[in-house]
């Protein structure tokens, strides 16, 4: 268990870390992520499924993701199970957040306008020319 929770320790402290754990229910990949989180000083962040819960809470959810992350410059660390895919389409914003880092439709042209100039000039400060 040591041997794995520093590779997800690892995999989680890089620029951009992600990690897909595979194996049974039961095996601990939650709990060893969560520790990792813990050792790295992340937040965690994961969705709470309701009877509900729809597409729109799921967006939601993960502009305040993407808030937290990028505008406010915290370390994240999200966790995302098998039990929180209740419609086919959180697994394609999935795949389309870990292939290019964006959501089509997550934020709206003044929101995602906002959220740059928020952000332009600590990058400015961060990567003079």
């Amino acid at each position: 268990a040591l041997m794995h929770l520093m590779r997800i320790n690892r995999t989680i402290q890089q620029k951009r870390g992600s990690a897909m754990l595979v194996g049974v229910g039961g095996s601990g990949k939650q709990s060893l992520t969560r520790l990792a989180a813990f050792i790295s000083g992340h937040c965690m962040f994961q969705i709470t499924i309701t009877k509900t819960y729809s597409e729109v809470q799921f967006m939601e959810d993960l502009k305040e993701l993407y808030i937290t992350a990028g505008q406010k410059d915290e370390d994240v660390t999200f966790i995302f199970t098998d039990q929180d895919v209740i419609n086919e389409n959180f697994l394609e914003i999935m795949n389309s957040i870990l292939a290019t880092g964006e959501v089509v439709g997550l934020l709206q042209k003044d929101e995602k306008e906002a959220a740059c100039n928020e952000v332009r000039n600590d990058f400015v400060q961060d990567n003079p020319q």
